[in-house]
Formats: structure tokens, sequence, C-alpha cells
């Protein structure tokens, strides 16, 4: 039953998504603006697909910290769900993604034109600077750049490197920096089929006030993410 429940989710976001890349390129042609309200709403029906199919919820904690204006979030990644989840409760999320995800037909286009902010990871200093560029005019409208520190997503209760990227980002950007925890990978793992049922949750931490030296942010981040997604997890 598992099994079964977990292949129909599947086939139902795929059904899905290909409406939704179908239905979306009309705003290819349209403002920005026009696109953040539909990319909201296409977050909501995943978000209820996966209870209907699978009977995982989704529940957000520490909204007394979510971000409503200019903000960097740093993100927990356990799997795919965590970069559609917070799109239904953030204004306007900016999530940096790898470049090559832009070069995709029809999904690449909307995340273009919803101007989510590219990385080449091969690039160096030269990508580094293209981000920069592209979280700071995102910043300028007020808007919420979400990134995985780690770069990659982790099996539950696992802990990467963090990556440098995002103390680049907090030093250049001079806004706070809300960590963002989850349990995700314990109901969709970041590899395979299967969905398990139970509930998801995102909890977003203590906000980092700009002005920390480096080292500093990079503990505190790092200390909260991975303690509040282990609290989640029950570890």
């Amino acid at each position: 039953m598992l099994f079964v429940r977990s292949l129909l989710f599947v086939v139902l976001f795929y059904l899905w998504w290909t409406f939704v890349a179908l239905a979306g390129l009309p705003f290819l042609l349209l403002p920005r603006r026009w696109i953040v309200g539909p990319m909201r709403f296409q977050a909501h029906v995943v978000v209820f697909l996966l209870r209907l199919a699978t009977g995982i919820r989704v529940e957000f904690r520490g909204l007394e910290h979510r971000p409503t204006g200019a903000a960097v979030i740093g993100a927990k990644h356990q799997c795919m769900f965590d970069t559609i989840a917070p799109l239904t409760v953030l204004p306007d999320g900016a999530y940096v993604m790898r470049d090559s995800l832009l070069k995709i037909p029809f999904y690449g286009w909307l995340s273009a034109k919803a101007e989510m902010i590219p990385i080449d990871r091969q690039g160096h200093a030269s990508a580094l600077r293209r981000m920069l560029a592209a979280a700071k005019a995102a910043i300028a409208k007020g808007r919420q750049v979400v990134i995985f520190p780690e770069g990659t997503r982790l099996p539950v209760g696992a802990t990467g490197v963090y990556k440098p990227g995002v103390a680049a980002l907090y030093k250049a950007l001079g806004v706070p920096c809300v960590p963002l925890a989850t349990n995700s990978g314990a109901h969709w793992p970041p590899h395979g089929l299967i969905r398990r049922p139970g509930l998801i949750v995102y909890e977003f931490l203590e906000p980092i006030p700009p002005g920390l030296d480096r080292r500093e942010f990079m503990r505190l981040l790092e200390e909260r993410v991975e303690a509040g997604s282990k609290a989640l997890i029950g570890l």
C-alpha cells in the first residue's frame, strides 16, 4: 500500500507539473510580478496532492520569525519538496539554484521568469559575482533569498559541509539571515519513490542579525539549522 500511494503521488505530481508548465507559458510574456501568485498556488496544490495521496501533512512553525521583507534564508535540504513547500508561506521567495536547471524546457523558463538566482558551481569567483548581483537585485525588490548552505540534498540526520556562498550573501546583502530547519527527509527521502506518511515540519528559527563576522555567522547558522532539524527528527 505504501508503494501504491507513493506511486500515485508521483503520477499526480508530474501530471500537475506538466499542466503548470504548459499553462505557465503565457506568463513568460508578462511582467514578473504576475507569476508570483501562480507559483505560490502551484505549491499549495503540491502540498494538497501530497496529503491526498500519501497522508503526509505539512506544518510551518516559528512563523513569527518568517521574513516578510528582504532577508536571506539558510535552509536545510533533505528532498526536492524543500524547494516547493516554503513558497506557500513566503511572500516572494527567490531560490539560489544551479544554472543548469534554468536550461530545462518549461521548468527552467518559468524559473528564469520568476528571477530565481542561478549559480554555476564550477564558475568560481565570476559565478559568485553573478550570484551576488542577482541576489542584490532580489533584495532590492524586498524578496526572500533562499539558499541551501550544504549545496545538495542529504539523507535525514546527515550534516554536510556548509559552503561559503551563504556567508558571501550574508555579508554582501546586509540583511538578516533566517535559519530554516526541517525533517522532510524522514517522509520524502532525497532519492527514490517512497513517501512515508506523517508530518513534515518546516521551522523558521531565530534570525541572525546582519554585521557578524564570517566565522561567527557560519557557526550560528550551522548550529541552529542542525540542532533544529535534529530536534524535529527526534535525534
